[in-house]
């Protein structure tokens, strides 16, 4: 029930079986919302106490939030990575040419109605420049990831730490949080195999024939670390692979080749991507991902 839309507590990221939830903004359209936040926050900290897992999956940013974590500008890849593109464009790019148009402001949209808010002291009147760009993406992942939701967050932390002191989380990173909320989950190779896109590879490649040779021993945590990595949840969609999603709808599995052989395995999670490089071995492979994964 917490998560019936007719509550407007949670907002939904992606869609189908792999849908993760974190707090909306626009909760305060029911007036009783900071206590529903609360007894949420109480009822799955009680559920891990109980050791009592339950099917509920969060963003991996709600997730820092319940363990104080810093929120990064990476963070925005799997809740909208339109805004995660341009922010990276931003940092990556000089924008001189761009500071009549960029400002410290940013649209919101709230109840249907777009609104410019500042994010500083006369933030709409003060230009990004190649100097300050960085603290402009920084308050920018702040306002949409943690500002507009803080007295949400505050609320279900307030319940959570009457059953669960934050002292007794800081052993824990975001991915093992999830675990310890919703179990490990249990799934086919198989079916996940039948269901992966390739792009530069073929089923055939030796580093595919590696890579799931590797994956048929992974034990439970392991397999439950590898589609975190990739999709940013250990959620298995209850129709299979077949009905994996990204942000934007159907997404199967995807695995990238990667030509450099000196980097580590990255992720997509917003498309379920793996970009994968094309190493030499599977010993080189193995040790690799589970770098990768562990991180």
């Amino acid at each position: 029930q917490m998560f019936n839309p007719d509550y407007a507590l949670f907002k939904p990221i992606g869609e189908g079986g792999t849908t993760t939830f974190q707090p909306n903004r626009s909760s305060g359209i029911n007036k009783e919302h900071l206590s529903y936040f609360k007894f949420v926050g109480r009822m799955i900290a009680k559920a891990i106490w109980d050791g009592q897992p339950i099917d509920a999956y969060f963003t991996r940013s709600f997730y820092k939030h319940m363990l104080n974590i810093p929120i990064v500008y990476t963070d925005m890849e799997a809740v909208d990575p339109r805004f995660f593109k341009s922010l990276k464009w931003i940092l990556e790019n000089d924008v001189t040419e761009m500071s009549d148009d960029l400002n410290f402001s940013a649209e919101v949209e709230e109840f249907g109605k777009v609104k410019v808010v500042d994010l500083k002291e006369n933030g709409r009147n003060t230009p990004v420049t190649e100097e300050n760009k960085h603290e402009y993406v920084k308050l920018f992942t702040e306002m949409r990831m943690t500002t507009g939701i803080k007295s949400q967050i505050r609320a279900f932390l307030d319940g959570f730490h009457e059953i669960i002191g934050p002292e007794l989380l800081w052993l824990f990173n975001e991915k093992e949080l999830e675990l310890l909320i919703s179990g490990l989950p249990s799934y086919d190779v198989s079916d996940l195999r039948r269901n992966t896109e390739y792009h530069g590879y073929s089923l055939s490649s030796p580093v595919i024939q590696w890579f799931w040779e590797m994956v048929e021993g992974f034990d439970l945590e392991e397999k439950a670390l590898l589609l975190q990595f990739v999709s940013g949840t250990s959620k298995v969609p209850l129709g299979g692979f077949q009905e994996m999603r990204g942000v934007s709808g159907p997404q199967k599995f995807q695995i990238h080749r990667v030509y450099r052989r000196n980097v580590l395995p990255s992720a997509h999670t917003c498309f379920n991507q793996l970009d994968l490089p094309e190493y030499d071995s599977k010993e080189e492979l193995t040790k690799n991902i589970m770098i990768a994964l562990r991180e």
